[in-house]
């Protein structure tokens, strides 16, 4: 996720705090890797133009806790080849008989499993050796999840860097809904901010507390035999702390193929309960409003915990490159944004500062948005 819990600074002022310090070595050798450094195209906002910057431009707006896409790969969104379709939002949760024994067989221990191994790579930043290690691990874990279920497959999304995302899918029971589906989705890539391609990042929280979430909440799913009725999947995107990238590629090849996606849910940071008590955060800026709506009604029927409203700001997580596109997409986070974790983007983002059992309310919910919207209800 790209966003600090630091004072915020301006550019000019953090640029001239780094060059004081020691660090401005490492910046200008990450600045003269090559004569020409690459330039990539940056947006700040929706109605802001972008700007074209190098990488070491968009490491120094990171640090400043600025938010941002790169789009220099989709500057414009694609034409959709349905766009007349509206997808239906339900008001209230029905299926609660279907999603309970799934919400039942959730459990801690492979969360804990997972997470503990995730985080020991040295960092699983999108274009380091360490984010293709840690992104080959992660998808056979998935692929050992759902061996031996012919109804599920599990899939990379190649990139241009080495860090592919990964795509977990149920195909549904009615083929006259083989082209709508639900999304589930977290980012699996994690950044040490000062020293992006090299430095320890553990990101247990980001977002290794997204990638076991959601997990634990397709584990359940698959081993407990649910069949939907439309297409349900489950992402892991590569690139997210570099400008949602990994995302931005899946949701413009979904929108170009003529896809429709019902609703698409972000799980970004599930696992740090912060001082004003446990709470899931439900963000209500730059997602869908029914689909919000919708997802405060799933936290009061399958979570443990109340719900708390809060803001992130402009793409703050991969659910934005759902929702440039055109499709409905919402989010959920650990607490009120001032109230999370202030450890992430660094060596102390470990898991001793997680709860597990916090986590799983989160994957409650996710079971919750999977099965509810695998039914057409309009």
């Amino acid at each position: 996720m790209k966003f600090l819990s630091l004072s915020l600074l301006s550019i000019s002022a953090l640029s001239a705090c780094v060059s004081a310090g020691p660090l401005a070595a490492i910046d200008q050798l990450r600045v003269f890797r090559s004569e020409e450094p690459e330039l990539r195209l940056v947006q700040y906002g929706d109605d802001t133009p972008p700007k074209w910057m190098t990488e070491s431009d968009k490491e120094a707006l990171f640090r400043a806790g600025v938010k941002f896409m790169d789009i220099t790969d989709y500057p414009n969104p694609p034409v959709s080849l349905n766009s007349a379709w509206q997808p239906f939002i339900p008001a209230e949760a029905k299926y609660q008989d279907e999603v309970a024994p799934f919400v039942g067989n959730l459990t801690t221990e492979y969360m804990k499993e997972v997470l503990t191994e995730f985080t020991s790579f040295r960092n699983r930043y999108y274009k380091s050796s360490y984010g293709a290690k840690s992104c080959r691990w992660l998808i056979q874990q998935i692929r050992d999840v759902a061996d031996g279920f012919d109804h599920v497959s599990v899939k990379e999304f190649e990139h241009s860097w080495d860090q592919f995302s990964i795509i977990a899918r149920f195909e549904g029971s009615n083929k006259d809904l083989d082209n709508e589906l639900v999304i589930v989705g977290a980012h699996q890539d994690s950044v040490n901010m000062w020293l992006p391609s090299f430095g320890r990042s553990p990101g247990a929280d980001d977002d290794g507390s997204g990638t076991v979430t959601i997990f634990e909440a397709f584990r359940s799913l698959v081993h407990n035999g649910f069949k939907p009725e439309r297409p349900v999947e489950f992402h892991w995107y590569s690139g997210e702390e570099a400008g949602l990238l990994g995302s931005q590629a899946v949701s413009n090849a979904y929108k170009e193929d003529g896809r429709h996606v019902v609703a698409m849910l972000q799980n970004d940071m599930t696992g740090y309960i912060g001082a004003n008590g446990e709470v899931i955060g439900i963000v209500t800026d730059h997602v869908d409003e029914k689909l919000t709506d919708f997802l405060k009604n799933l936290v009061d029927n399958y979570a443990g915990i109340p719900y708390t409203l809060t803001k992130c700001g402009y793409a703050c997580s991969d659910h934005a490159s759902w929702r440039k596109v055109g499709f409905p997409s919402a989010f959920t986070i650990e607490s009120a944004f001032d109230d999370s974790n202030h450890f992430i983007h660094t060596t102390g983002d470990t898991i001793d500062k997680l709860s597990f059992d916090h986590m799983k309310e989160f994957s409650k919910v996710a079971v919750g948005f999977a099965v509810e919207l695998s039914h057409k209800r309009d």
